[in-house]
């Protein structure tokens, strides 16, 4: 028997979201939302196919040759492959009773306190997919960053993973140098689709409950196809095998050793001027860098005030020697070890 109130909102629920007046739908803390600016500081770009993205990738070069006189040169050409990256849909169906969202008039606001929590959800989702989305385990999701980057030895991408050490405890997190740009790494949507969140208020529909019985509901739907291209490997770097717990034993430490990692994490992209380079760590991670930028015991680390996108202040803007560092909640910290 399926249990009153665990997918579908009800009377209980309704009652706490109301103000003790009965006036108005109370504003509802989120103490589960998260910090993952990764969404902000992505590309997107139209793929060229209808599932995701095809690109063509040279693998090899031409042979070339010093010619003698009354001598030929052997023909030669380049050799090319290509990739395909792929779409996943990320979907959800808020749903409330008619009778439950009209109670006390406040129809339109107790749906939108509940799409807001979809929303965040499929925000969530998304930024964790982007790390560690994994086709072989999920066909439905698109192929997200681990994956790519989850061996050292015998990878052609091996060179862009740098090992922080041994992870002890199953602890272990990674930061990621990133650079966004069009010909390098962003993200995509299928080709002739809309890009980013779309939203469809369905209205007043007929649905099933658990046992069959029909009752009105209001209903939206929100879609978001998306996925991730990696153009060029080269231009994404992960720092792997960072020890959480040793992290936070020794602060001083580990920010000369975090920064000694990032600095040679910014020498493995080949060129700046075609892509935007961020930084994305952990909570715990950039804590660490903060207070050691507040400390001014290095320069390379700098925090400022700034505005985002939106025109807010954004307080306490870090940055490495002029890449921003953002911090990402979706980023684990219970990573195994990488080798």
């Amino acid at each position: 028997m399926a249990t009153i109130g665990a997918n579908v909102l009800t009377l209980t629920d309704w009652a706490k979201r109301v103000d003790p007046d009965g006036n108005g739908v109370s504003p509802v803390i989120e103490l589960l939302n998260q910090s993952n600016p990764i969404l902000d500081d992505m590309l997107w770009i139209e793929g060229n196919l209808a599932t995701g993205h095809r690109t063509t990738v040279r693998t090899g070069l031409p042979a070339v040759a010093w010619r003698k006189l009354n001598y030929g040169v052997a023909q030669s050409k380049s050799t090319t492959v290509t990739i395909d990256d792929t779409c996943g849909m990320l979907e959800a169906f808020p749903q409330v009773d008619k009778d439950l969202a009209e109670l006390n008039g406040t129809t339109a606001a107790f749906r939108l306190s509940e799409s807001v929590a979809f929303l965040e959800s499929m925000n969530q989702t998304m930024a964790s997919t982007l790390f560690y989305g994994d086709t072989e385990q999920n066909a439905e999701r698109f192929l997200g960053l681990a994956p790519r980057y989850s061996t050292i030895s015998g990878a052609t991408n091996g060179q862009n993973i740098i090992s922080a050490g041994t992870v002890t405890g199953g602890d272990g997190q990674s930061i990621w140098l990133v650079g966004w740009g069009e010909s390098t790494v962003h993200g995509i949507f299928p080709k002739g689709s809309k890009a980013g969140l779309i939203h469809e208020d369905l209205g007043l529909d007929t649905v099933t409950d658990s046992g069959g019985g029909k009752y009105r509901a209001y209903l939206d739907h929100y879609q978001w196809k998306a996925g991730l291209a990696l153009r060029d490997w080269r231009y994404v770097v992960r720092i792997a095998n960072i020890d959480t717990s040793a992290l936070v034993a020794d602060t001083a430490g580990a920010t000369i050793k975090l920064i000694e990692y990032m600095s040679r994490a910014i020498d493995r992209l080949p060129i700046f001027g075609n892509c935007k380079p961020v930084f994305y760590m952990s909570r715990t991670a950039f804590s660490i860098l903060r207070i050691q930028a507040l400390n001014k015991s290095t320069n390379a680390l700098s925090i400022e005030n700034a505005l985002d996108q939106f025109g807010n202040v954004v307080r306490g803007n870090l940055s490495f020697q002029g890449i921003p560092i953002r911090r990402v909640d979706a980023l684990l910290a219970n990573e195994a070890q990488i080798s």
